[in-house]
């Protein structure tokens, strides 16, 4: 996919980039698959701001996604690539034999007018579809992969996002992560089969702060251009270094610090992620 860019006639559209919306081929028509969300903008039914920087951002639907993958022994046939407003890859509809239809995530590859199928085993391996993880090869490259068995997928589900089946042991798989993470999981969880498409997302240049408001996101101030009552790093006179290590406005550790707790999960992972 290209990245675009634009003429500077002002500031700041000089370095704004975007993504080329030509492989997208249609616009929203299910309306059973759109659903409107209230927005809370960071706040609690007070009215009290509880997550920082949040904002309404641009109005949007949600867009219902088949995590899951459950509909096993039908074949369904991609009808579009669309837009999502709610996640940085594409979505594509598709439209299964027996009428039904469904958004999945769209892997790198998958166009309009092919087939794709989910089932416990003995399907192809191409991308879109979807099985579970004892019947996938070894080194097979996969995306949207559950961690609990019918709990949907939960792993590498961004633009580009992929993790790598590594080996088979007894009733679990190891997986390499998108963070580098050596992790086993139930071989009984799906995943399907692929990477995550829109993978020059990662290349966008926001350009300007309006675009952040947009994603309903506020700006950000210093702490260190705060008062010493609103920040640990604030006062002093002039650009003061306080000497102290980064630490949030509550005064934890940042930039670092470990923030994992002793899960039973623990002994699932098999070597930490990268710098970790």
């Amino acid at each position: 996919m290209a990245i675009k860019t634009y003429k500077p006639y002002t500031p700041s559209r000089r370095f704004l980039t975007g993504l080329s919306s030509k492989d997208i081929t249609a616009k929203p028509s299910v309306a059973s698959l759109l659903v409107k969300l209230p927005v809370t903008s960071g706040r609690n039914s007070y009215g009290r701001i509880t997550s920082r920087h949040k904002e309404g951002g641009a109005k949007k639907f949600y867009r219902i996604i088949d995590f899951k993958r459950t509909k096993f022994g039908v074949e369904g046939k991609v009808e579009a690539i669309e837009y999502d407003p709610n996640r940085n890859c594409r979505i594509a509809l598709i439209v299964y034999k027996d009428g039904d239809k469904r958004y999945i995530l769209q892997p790198s590859g998958l166009k309009v007018g092919d087939v794709v199928a989910s089932a416990e085993e003995g399907l192809d391996i191409k991308p879109g579809n979807a099985m579970k993880l004892k019947a996938i090869p070894i080194g097979t490259i996969l995306h949207n992969i559950e961690l609990k068995p019918g709990h949907g997928g939960q792993i590498a589900r961004s633009a580009g996002g992929y993790a790598q089946l590594m080996g088979k042991e007894g009733k679990y798989v190891i997986l390499r992560l998108p963070s580098g993470e050596m992790r086993q999981v139930l071989s009984e969880c799906m995943a399907t089969v692929g990477v995550i498409g829109n993978e020059d997302w990662s290349n966008v240049t926001i350009g300007k702060a309006g675009r952040n408001r947009y994603r309903g996101v506020r700006p950000q101030t210093r702490g260190s251009a705060m008062n010493p009552v609103d920040h640990p790093h604030g006062g002093g006179e002039g650009k003061k270094n306080s000497g102290r290590h980064p630490v949030t406005p509550w005064g934890k550790p940042t930039k670092g610090a470990k923030t994992r707790k002793k899960k039973a999960s623990d002994k699932l992972i098999i070597s930490r992620r990268k710098g970790k």
